[in-house]
């Protein structure tokens, strides 16, 4: 299990646990986290996932995939750090893991 905190684009900041092996997008939804809408259910078929991880987790959450790059070019203000959540598996090692919502999603 890790708690993952979750900062909106206002800064409100919620903190979850999510048991490991699931997906922060799964945690997100299972507790009603604003911003994260996942409109297809975690297929990796959308961009309403859409989060941006905090630099200090850049290289322990990894590079997303080519298929998510190409899911990303559908988001709203996509960055550097941007991610679909859910294709961030959640494991001990994201114990204390801090994402961000843009203001929308796409």
């Amino acid at each position: 299990m890790a708690k993952i905190h979750f900062i909106d684009h206002s800064g409100e900041k919620r903190s979850i646990d999510i048991e490991n092996g699931a997906t922060v997008m799964e945690g997100a939804i299972r507790n009603a986290i604003p911003g994260i809408e996942a409109e297809c259910g975690g297929a990796c078929a959308c961009a309403t996932c859409h989060v941006y991880v905090d630099d200090a987790w850049r290289e322990k959450v990894g590079a997303p995939s080519p298929m998510e790059e190409d899911m990303l070019d559908f988001g709203f203000d996509v960055r550097p750090n941007s991610r679909l959540s859910c294709q961030i598996k959640v494991t001990d090692d994201l114990d204390g893991l801090v994402v961000s919502t843009p203001e929308r999603q796409a």
